[in-house]
């Protein structure tokens, strides 16, 4: 899809990460065309694919800790208030994109952590499962890991409804093998997601300490609100994160966006990602624009 073609005047959109988000993004527009509600639609979406077990990056399916323990994440933002919510490894809990909203709604704070996070669920009524048995060291969770489930992702999904509500939302698994405690960027407000009821909203997905160390969600909502297209966005954000780093391009991130127009977006270090795009009479899924270092000139360090 060229770039004059990524915007569309139905409402609601959602754009979601990865193949996996377009069953996200169905939900998703069935549950606002039922209840009306932006987060409702939000909330509900992301829920399917946290209850997806073959899901290795997401919710209790995810790859575990390095002792054996899957510990999720979650944030949640409503345009409407600047309001947020979120959690961080939370344990034995299935849908913590819903404890995230739950924090937002009924609490004064923004964050839970951990076990705190746990008894607020617990507190809420949420289901607590238990963890699996044969929990061990990280050599004995990898070696019941197989080679393909080595990577992770995220969900992030981003929604603009008919009266011009934007919301979003972030759940995942985190890095596999991870320590524990370990917290990436997705329920990091201005990190994994941000939302601005004035402009807009982005989501990230790929390894969260190359997204959080730039508030790159943020970046690529401030790059919306001086002009740019979603997909012009999340690319010069990436062209920014890879001349301030090290890495240069060899960073792992991913960006999606839309903004109050309804036009979406996307870009990936390397050959690009997938996302997924919904809406009434159309729920596709496409592939972001890839960046390489020929893309933009001296990277890694070179701040100009």
């Amino acid at each position: 899809m060229s770039p004059t073609a990524q915007q569309t005047s139905n409402r609601p959109l959602f754009v979601s990460t990865w193949p996996f988000g377009k069953a996200a993004n169905d939900e998703a527009l069935k549950v606002f065309e039922s209840t009306g509600s932006l987060l409702d639609a939000i909330e509900k979406g992301i829920g399917v694919t946290e209850s997806d077990a073959s899901n290795s990056s997401v919710g209790l399916g995810g790859i575990p800790n390095s002792v054996g323990v899957v510990q999720l994440d979650a944030s949640i933002m409503d345009g409407v208030g600047h309001r947020g919510g979120s959690v961080a490894a939370l344990e034995g809990v299935r849908h913590p994109i819903s404890v995230a909203r739950r924090v937002m709604e009924k609490t004064p704070h923004v964050m839970l952590v951990g076990e705190g996070a746990r008894q607020f669920a617990i507190k809420e009524g949420f289901e607590i499962v238990a963890p699996p048995a044969g929990a061990g060291n990280l050599k004995e969770v990898k070696a019941k890991t197989p080679a393909d489930l080595e990577g992770h992702d995220t969900i992030a999904m981003i929604g603009l409804g008919p009266d011009g509500r934007v919301c979003g939302g972030c759940s995942t698994s985190g890095l596999g093998h991870k320590l524990p405690g370990r917290v990436g960027d997705s329920p990091i407000l201005g990190g994994g997601l941000y939302v601005d009821q004035e402009v807009g909203a982005a989501g990230a997905t790929g390894l969260g300490e190359n997204v959080m160390r730039y508030c790159g969600s943020y970046q690529v909502v401030e790059f919306m609100r001086q002009g740019m297209t979603p997909e012009q966005a999340c690319v010069e954000t990436i062209k920014r994160i890879a001349r301030m780093d090290p890495k240069g391009f060899d960073l792992a991130i991913n960006f999606i966006a839309i903004d109050k127009q309804g036009r979406f977006g996307a870009a990936g270090t390397g050959s690009g990602f997938q996302y997924s795009v919904t809406h009434k009479g159309q729920s596709v899924v496409l592939r972001s624009p890839g960046l390489t270092s020929k893309d933009v000139g001296p990277v890694g360090g070179n701040r100009h």
